[in-house]
């Protein structure tokens, strides 16, 4: 496989990966998942997650994967590469990997000390790869082993900081998000 071929490929199955924390943020709000509980001295989670937001991004990476589906075979016959439909237990992986990632990472910071918004490197940028992709070989593992080739994934790790620094940044001069990272 051609290296733009494997770019334009680990773009297009991450997409519903990438879509959902964004679609959070902009639904978000409403009642936190840890309905203000703590652990120690901090909260389990904090108040940027929520059940809105999680539910509005799973629901934007499903819509996205549908979308997708629709114009592939138009978007593979423009472009000279074949790019995958989502089989729907994929798309449901990767969305739903991509919040329980994200969710996870709220909570190794609350962990760490960290304060909601504040930066953690690395963490903030894989944690929604590190479960959404295990999710999606969980549930659709034919979908996934023939999609997520080594090639696939190793471009994904290094893609994809590169985009959320990128549109968190975008973001933040948005007024979407109170930090850049």
């Amino acid at each position: 496989m051609a290296i733009l071929e494997t770019i334009v490929i680990a773009f297009w199955a991450m997409l519903p990966a990438y879509v959902p924390n964004n679609a959070a943020v902009l639904a978000g709000g409403g009642q936190p998942i840890d309905g203000g509980r703590t652990w120690g001295d901090s909260r389990l989670l904090g108040d940027g997650k929520t059940w809105r937001g999680t539910a509005a991004g799973i629901v934007a990476g499903l819509a996205l994967a549908g979308i997708l589906n629709l114009v592939a075979a138009d978007v593979s016959n423009a472009i000279g590469i074949d790019v995958p439909e989502f089989a729907p237990l994929a798309a449901l992986g990767l969305a739903a990997g991509a919040m329980l990632g994200d969710i996870l990472a709220s909570f190794l910071k609350r962990r760490t000390g960290r304060q909601r918004g504040a930066m953690f490197p690395g963490v903030d940028q894989l944690d929604f790869v590190v479960v959404s992709l295990p999710l999606t070989a969980l549930l659709a593992p034919d979908w996934f082993f023939k999609v997520f080739t080594w090639g696939v994934i190793a471009v994904v790790v290094i893609l994809t900081p590169v985009l959320h620094v990128t549109t968190n940044v975008i973001a933040y001069k948005l007024g979407l998000k109170n930090e850049p990272w």
